[in-house]
């Protein structure tokens, strides 16, 4: 079985580098010498902020690299849990090493005092990203001491604000040349964040997120497996039940897939909490926050939604035509990095096809998908540069293995705090408060009027 799917992940990568080649962009591949000039649109869009060896995105050649590491080589022969060591650690851990992180995320999976608090607020009531949020603001409280009065940030050892303003680096009251001053090692005696905690992090949001769908079934959460790798592990505690081996390695595929992607939207949240050295619990909940938006999560329960009201093969062409006459979006196609086909959609979409073959009742879903991808690329493919994204695999991969729609951003969560944390202990080697500005469209020289007067 797991040969099998390394082929098919094999003969994905062979189709991309066919289709896409392999050029680096060598304005976004090389060291910076700050400042840096470069072409800034609303929301920050193409704006550099930081030099990262953590993960790679070409959205021209349709790669995802991390550490140097094909994401395709990675889905083929690695593991989540090993991923997660090379994104945190940068390098591929020795056969010791993965042996010790397997054993310390097992070991940190049981957070009992973490789900007896979560279990005595009404979660019921709430969705999942909120319940997972205030799970991770209960992990805080059970595994550290950050709540304290006496962890309270010493205000001697603050940087004031007007230490890291823009007169200070810009003429004619600074230097002529910017002068950038970097936090280095922010990671010392009163460290915001450690591995130890990371590990906490990554290890607890399988068990949290978890919990919080089988206390909304009504049902009482189920203990870790100690015998189970990280992706079993977690579809036995959300089904009650072991996985298949096609459902294990899929769904370890679909981690390692989410594990990082660039500057998105939840990554510079958590980084920006981050580098006012606020402690890693909150800046993960900066992470969770983001994701819960649906422009960021939740593309992927829109494409299973839209593929329901299709409901056959046959009817993907007058449906699409309906759709394109009233100038409305076609859920998971396109994206807003990746210019040729998503390398994540290669991997997962024949890996969908795999699971049907268990799943006979997903079968004509898959086939709906299928007809929808060649149609929307004939047609917006080599035109446009509109191919399927991950979201629109994705959701058909967890629902075929009968994971509920609003499970679906947690698990995106479960995934991307690997990079998460990855990308917030290396920014914190050499941190600066992220500080943008805004151009002011205000009026000048307004008058106050007395309130009797308004």
């Amino acid at each position: 079985m797991i040969d099998h799917i390394r082929k098919l992940i094999l003969e994905a990568k062979r189709k991309a580098d066919a289709e896409s080649g392999s050029n680096v962009e060598p304005q976004f591949a090389q060291k910076i010498d700050w400042p840096v000039t470069c072409t800034v649109g609303p929301g920050l869009e193409g704006a550099i902020a930081c030099e990262s060896a953590v993960g790679y995105v070409n959205g021209s050649a349709g790669k995802l690299i991390y550490r140097g590491y094909d994401v395709f080589d990675l889905c083929a022969y690695s593991t989540f849990e090993e991923v997660t060591y090379l994104l945190l650690h940068g390098e591929l851990p020795t056969e010791e090493e993965l042996d010790n992180f397997k054993a310390e995320l097992c070991r940190r999976r049981h957070v009992p005092r973490t789900l007896r608090q979560l279990m005595s607020n009404p979660i019921e009531e709430m969705n999942d990203m909120a319940a997972l949020r205030l799970g991770v603001d209960f992990l805080r409280r059970t595994h550290s001491k950050v709540d304290t009065i006496e962890a309270r940030p010493r205000s001697e050892t603050a940087i004031s604000s007007d230490e890291d303003s823009i007169p200070m680096e810009k003429a004619p009251y600074g230097e002529k040349k910017a002068i950038y001053e970097f936090t280095k090692n922010a990671l010392g005696p009163n460290k915001p964040v450690d591995l130890a905690t990371c590990y906490d992090l990554i290890a607890a949001m399988p068990t949290i997120v978890a919990a919080v769908h089988r206390i909304k079934a009504g049902k009482l959460p189920i203990e870790p497996h100690p015998d189970l790798g990280h992706a079993a592990n977690f579809l036995y505690m959300i089904r009650g039940e072991k996985p298949s081996l096609l459902e294990e390695k899929v769904m370890d595929v679909a981690l390692i897939l989410h594990a990082d992607h660039g500057m998105n939207a939840s990554t510079f949240a958590t980084m920006v909490v981050a580098s006012t050295l606020s402690d890693i619990y909150f800046s993960i909940g900066a992470g969770i926050a983001a994701l819960n938006g649906p422009l960021h999560g939740g593309a992927n329960e829109a494409a299973i939604k839209a593929l329901q009201e299709i409901g056959h093969k046959d009817n993907v062409r007058a449906w699409l035509d309906g759709k394109l006459a009233r100038k409305e979006k076609i859920p998971g196609f396109g994206h807003r990095v990746y210019k040729a086909y998503d390398p994540r959609a290669r991997i997962l979409g024949p890996l969908a096809k795999e699971l049907a073959k268990e799943h006979p009742e997903c079968r004509t879903l898959t086939e709906t998908a299928e007809v929808l991808e060649e149609e929307m690329v004939r047609r917006f493919g080599e035109s446009k540069g509109i191919f399927p994204n991950v979201d629109f695999y994705s959701g058909l991969v967890y629902m075929t293995m009968g994971l509920d729609h609003h499970l679906f951003t947690p698990i995106f969560a479960v995934s991307r705090v690997a990079g998460w944390t990855a990308r917030t202990i290396e920014y914190l080697e050499n941190n600066r408060i992220f500080r943008p500005r805004a151009v002011y469209t205000g009026s000048f020289d307004k008058k106050y009027k007395p309130l009797a007067e308004r």
